[in-house]
């Protein structure tokens, strides 16, 4: 009797540690990817004028920018879509600044929102502006460029308004071969930004924006967020690291709460491939909560890093909506 009923302990045991094992992922998974509010569903509402025009800023921007590739590898190239951004913010009425480095082969951009009060904290939005080895980039990144451009439009207005200070910063060495390597623009800026002792808050790099498939099985992920996801690609994502995980909550459901586009958003350790694959890492780096906004990239865009990277495979209307929508989330933030 007494060994009957140690041997049912024992089954139990073994069952109990056999759905604890199991379970332990399932919940860690859903705890990753749990994000406040709803998807926007159906039919996107019909272009507003303002959003029309939006989308042919866009498309000039994009083509202006990338067309060709534009890189430390081509730096006649890079340097010209380096003049562009300056001039396009200078022509908004900002004073842009670059930070140069690598001696004096590359360099950042940056323009500044100034808060109502000098003792806010900061928010940086940044986009990088080379391109992958001979790919003209159009997607990568030249629509997140855009985007920023867009952005610092729409928000000018907020200057010496805004609640918190918005750096916009137009980043290079964001592609191989220098990601994630000390050459890598947004981690130049992310430490001096740092050591200056400023307060930043939150990071939001904007990377890889402007492709979208309502094509079915159009999106894709790594193994195992296929199983919580859409397999439609037309929507934007909110990814950061675990320990971005508040920001990215934040974020989505500041976003959701203004704009009619689909989005998904989540955050996973860095092991997860595509995680941490744009300038949000360098500022995790150094402390700061930060994120990436994208279509994914080539977990959808099947042009990705190649020469077929060009401006005519976006989707601009879409890409209007989006900046629409980031635009009042961003008039909208708090701490």
């Amino acid at each position: 009797m007494i060994d009957r009923l140690r041997e049912q302990r024992a089954r139990i045991l073994a069952l109990a540690i056999v759905l604890a094992l199991f379970a332990a992922p399932v919940l860690a998974l859903l705890w990753m990817t749990a994000v406040p509010g709803h998807s926007y569903s159906g039919p996107l509402p019909p272009l507003a004028p303002g959003q029309a025009a939006l989308a042919q800023r866009l498309r000039a921007e994009v083509t202006a920018i990338a067309s060709k590739p534009h890189n430390l590898g081509h730096p006649e190239a890079l340097e010209l879509s380096a003049r562009y951004i300056e001039q396009t913010l200078t022509q908004m009425g900002y004073r842009t600044r670059r930070q140069t480095f690598d001696d004096g082969h590359a360099s950042n951009i940056e323009a500044v929102i100034e808060p109502l009060a000098a003792a806010a904290p900061t928010l940086v939005i940044g986009a990088h502006y080379d391109s992958a080895f001979t790919a003209p980039g159009a997607n990568d990144n030249g629509s997140g460029v855009a985007a920023l451009l867009e952005l610092a439009r729409a928000l000018r207005d907020l200057d010496g308004k805004a609640r918190s200070r918005i750096r916009l910063v137009f980043f290079v060495n964001e592609e191989p071969p220098f990601f994630q390597t000390d050459r890598m623009g947004s981690l130049v800026y992310a430490r001096a930004l740092h050591a200056s002792g400023e307060k930043v808050v939150a990071m939001w790099s904007l990377e890889t924006l402007g492709y979208y498939s309502r094509a079915p099985h159009s999106q894709h992920y790594p193994f195992p967020l296929g199983m919580l996801y859409p397999e439609t690609g037309d929507f934007v994502a909110f990814v950061g690291n675990v320990s971005s995980r508040p920001l990215v909550r934040k974020t989505v459901a500041a976003f959701r709460a203004h704009a009619a586009f689909p989005s998904v958003g989540g955050a996973a350790p860095g092991f997860v491939q595509g995680i941490d694959w744009s300038d949000h890492w360098a500022f995790e780096q150094v402390g700061v909560p930060a994120l990436m906004i994208t279509d994914t990239a080539p977990f959808r865009y099947p042009h990705y890093h190649t020469t077929r990277d060009t401006p005519d495979k976006l989707d601009y209307a879409r890409l209007a909506r989006l900046v629409t929508g980031l635009e009042a989330m961003i008039r909208d933030w708090r701490r």
